[in-house]
C-alpha cells in the first residue's frame, strides 16, 4: 500500500460525552486491529499478526477503566498519532518492536535487588530499543 500521509490525518476532538469517547475508542481499536497485517508487511517484523493484535489489545486493556473524559481524549490523540505514524511508515523497526510490541509489565523487584543492579529502571524506561 502506498503512503499517503493525509489519508490518516484527523483533526483533533474533544468527546461530547463519555459515550462518545467510547465510540472514538472502539473505532480506533478497529483501525490498529485491520491493520495488523499491514504493519506486519510493512516493517518485516517476525511475529503474526495475530501477536500484533495480541500486543494492541493489551495496551488499549491497560487503560479500561480510564474514567475522566479529558484524559480519555489525551489517550485518542496519542494513540491516533501512533497508529498514524506507525501506518505511515514514519517509524523505524526498533520503534515497533520496542514501543508497541515489548511486554511493559516487568516483574516486581525489591529495593535490594534494583541496588545490586546499580540502576533504578523503573524510573527510566527505554524509549525504543528492542531489548528490554
Amino acid at each position: 500500500m502506498t503512503t499517503i500521509p493525509s489519508r490518516l490525518a484527523r483533526p483533533t476532538q474533544l468527546s461530547a460525552s463519555i459515550t462518545d469517547a467510547r465510540k472514538r475508542s472502539i473505532q480506533l481499536y478497529r483501525d490498529w486491529y485491520r491493520s495488523a497485517p499491514e504493519i506486519v508487511q510493512l516493517y518485516a517484523l517476525n511475529v503474526s499478526p495475530a501477536y500484533v493484535r495480541h500486543c494492541i489489545r493489551e495496551r488499549f486493556e491497560a487503560n479500561r477503566y480510564v474514567t475522566d473524559q479529558r484524559a480519555i481524549d489525551v489517550l485518542l490523540l496519542k494513540w491516533r498519532q501512533e497508529y498514524q505514524e506507525t501506518v505511515n511508515c514514519w517509524k523505524q523497526r526498533d520503534h515497533v518492536e520496542g514501543i508497541l510490541l515489548a511486554p511493559q509489565h516487568r516483574p516486581q523487584r525489591s529495593f535490594l535487588q534494583k541496588f545490586y543492579e546499580g540502576r533504578d529502571e523503573d524510573a527510566v524506561r527505554p524509549a525504543a530499543t528492542g531489548a528490554i
